[in-house]
This record gives structure tokens, sequence and C-alpha cells, in this order.
């Protein structure tokens, strides 16, 4: 079995999904966070694991269910966070982040029984996950984070090192307006494209 991380930021106004403002509000973009994290943790809950952890900037709210470690995320960029992250893993893991509220207990059921890692590759050249069979902190330290080119060196990354590695569906993340609009199409029974259709029936009102 895994043990399955989600590294998020607690969603408040000012400080999360910025790229969504305009045209939401900050408390919009904020609220559209939670609904994304709110989706993704119940995800991470139906899937099987040993442990699910939330490696969070911030301070658990209402919206964290029960039956999840809270973990603060160390000081550092992107990649000393993610390799932190998997250093408090001693079996395998695999990582997600908050922003694809579109992910399903199916997609998180890895076993790496025929692979050493699993990559889950991003439409805006990120990754939405990652899970390593033996977590390695050094496979992302290093590794630019935010760039069109991430999800290329990441992969790189695993392959150099000899990992067999299995690729995940490549999945939206939701950084802008038309990012959400697409990931609600997606997952229109979601949390998230049911707030995201009030939210857009008030702005255009």
């Amino acid at each position: 079995m895994t043990t399955l991380l989600v590294i998020a930021k607690e969603p408040r106004p000012g400080r999360v999904k910025t790229r969504l403002t305009p045209p939401f509000s900050p408390e919009a973009a904020a609220a559209l966070a939670e609904a994304a994290l709110t989706d993704t943790l119940a995800a991470v809950a139906a899937a099987p694991a040993t442990r699910r952890v939330l490696v969070l900037d911030g301070t658990p709210g209402p919206w964290l269910p029960p039956g999840f470690e809270v973990v603060s995320q160390c000081a550092g960029g992107l990649d000393e966070r993610l390799a932190a992250a998997f250093a408090g893993c001693d079996g395998p893991a695999l990582l997600i982040g908050m922003d694809t509220p579109q992910v399903t207990p199916d997609l998180l059921a890895e076993d790496f029984a025929d692979c050493d890692a699993c990559f889950g590759p991003a439409e805006d050249g990120g990754f939405w996950a990652l899970g390593l069979a033996d977590p390695d902190p050094d496979l992302l330290r290093g590794v630019p984070m935010s760039t069109a080119s991430t999800g290329a060196v990441q992969r790189g990354r695993l392959a150099a090192a000899g990992l067999r590695v299995r690729d995940m569906p490549r999945l939206r993340d939701v950084d802008t307006a038309a990012d959400a609009e697409a990931v609600a199409a997606a997952a229109p029974h979601s949390g998230f494209a049911a707030l995201l259709g009030r939210l857009t029936v008030v702005r255009r009102g």
C-alpha cells in the first residue's frame, strides 16, 4: 500500500489562485481553491492507502476530512518542499497537488507492481502527480518548478536514475479562469464545478 501526499496552501484570499483574479475577486478565487482542495481530499480519502498526509502551507480548516495527518511545508522553493514531503515517507508514496479537482480515487490507486515511479503530466508542462516506490528526495531537488519544461525535466530525472516509469493520464491544472471552466466541464458533478457555476452566474449577472 502507498502513502498519499497532498501538497496545498491554506485557501485564503490573496494567497491562493491569484491568477484567477481577475475575473474573480480574491475571495472568490480562494473559495474556488477551497472547493478544489475539498474535492481532491475527498478523492484521496476514498483511494486505497496506508497513510494520507496533507503537506500544508498554513492552518487546517473545516475543509479537512478525518483520517489525514497534517505536516507543515518546509522553507525553500517548491522543489525543496516536494523533496521534504517525500523524505517523510519510508515506503511507496504518491504526491499530488490541490489543483486537479477532477482527480478520482481510481487514478490514485497505484501499487508500483511493475514500475519504480509514476508520473502524471499536466497540460501546462508541469506535473500533477509524482509517485516513487522508494522515495529519494534528491530526485526532486534542483528541478526548476513552474516552467513549461518542469514536467520534462522531472521525468527525465526519473529516467536518468534508471527507474521504470509509468505515465499517468495528462490532466489540466486550475490556474486561470479558462482552466477552471475546462476542469469543471471535465468533472461536472464536482463541488468545484458547482461553485464555479454559481460564481459565474453572479459575475455575469
